[in-house]
């Protein structure tokens, strides 16, 4: 009786069971992605630029000039030198050097005169005046409403590594700059060395014009020529007070320099026709060979290659050394 019931009991299980509805599984709701946040991109600011010129004033730049014109053959050389060439939309019309400025759109500079219609119509962020210009042509270009920045000439090689280092910042190209920096002052204190202990110091008379060659123009106290020659173990024709004076026959053959180095070869003046000249064939540097032509850019525009000029100097005057 008992047996029967247990069985009553597991087939009615079973039945119930199998009549059950199945269980529907629980399915977990997705996620919900997270909305996306637009964050605005925000372009590097560059800060202003604010330099003081050779003319005490203040300049001030948004930034790095990417379009510049040269109003001096020494800053477009300078400009080049510093790796801002590909900057450079203008030039005056004597510069020359490198070989690439050539190229590019000139702006007159002739007697003086330059276009700003040109100028301004090149659009320039800056306009890099130098020694040769004025300051009425600078005042005439900010008129219209351009900026100008006038680099004063050096005195020394000291601030010849200034104004490298100036430019560099107007253009952006200060990483660049101190690598050529250095190498300057390292070429320079190899001919320093090389001289250093030299006792001799030959009398040097640089022409720069013999239009009249009873009295041709030279350089004096105060210019680079100067400069250079005492610091390629030179000496200067004595007894000079101007910068640029005209000296007359008697000056030279009482000074008897023992090297002439002609800054105006260029202009067709040879070593030939200094000797022919009337009273200059006693003077110690013709009768021994010693008139030199010289490449007066070397060391009449003051930009990078004056250490190109010291080099040559030094070579002129003492040759027995870089033998």
């Amino acid at each position: 009786m008992a047996r029967k019931l247990i069985l009553g009991l597991l087939t009615l299980t079973l039945v119930l069971a199998a009549c059950a509805p199945a269980a529907t599984p629980t399915t977990e709701p997705a996620p919900t992605a997270a909305p996306t946040v637009e964050v605005p991109t925000v372009a590097p600011t560059v800060p202003a630029l604010t330099l003081t010129d050779g003319l005490g004033r203040t300049v001030t730049l948004t930034g790095p000039a990417q379009k510049v014109v040269s109003m001096a053959p020494s800053n477009t050389e300078v400009l080049f030198a510093v790796g801002a060439g590909s900057q450079v939309v203008g030039r005056d019309e004597f510069s020359d050097y490198p070989e690439e400025a050539k190229s590019l759109p000139s702006i007159g500079g002739s007697m003086g005169q330059y276009s700003y219609e040109q100028v301004a119509a090149l659009k320039p962020d800056l306009v890099l005046a130098g020694g040769i210009n004025t300051p009425e042509q600078v005042k005439a270009l900010e008129d219209l409403g351009i900026s100008v920045f006038y680099l004063g000439n050096p005195s020394t090689l000291e601030e010849l590594y200034a104004n490298l280092n100036l430019v560099a910042k107007l253009t952006g190209r200060e990483s660049e700059t101190g690598a050529l920096v250095d190498s300057l002052k390292a070429r320079v204190k190899a001919v320093d060395d090389k001289l250093a202990g030299v006792a001799d110091k030959p009398v040097v008379f640089y022409e720069i014009d013999a239009s009249d060659p009873n009295k041709p123009y030279t350089t004096g106290p105060g210019t680079f020529i100067d400069l250079l020659i005492a610091r390629a173990g030179g000496q200067n024709l004595p007894g000079l007070t101007d910068a640029y004076p005209q000296v007359s026959l008697e000056q030279i053959v009482l000074a008897n320099p023992a090297i002439i180095l002609l800054g105006d070869a260029f202009y067709g003046t040879t070593p030939e026709a200094v000797a022919a000249r009337p009273g200059w064939s006693k003077i110690a540097a013709v009768t021994n060979d010693r008139v030199l032509p010289f490449d007066d850019n070397l060391v009449s525009r003051p930009g990078p290659r004056l250490v190109d000029g010291l080099e040559a100097l030094a070579q002129a005057i003492h040759p027995e050394l870089y033998k």
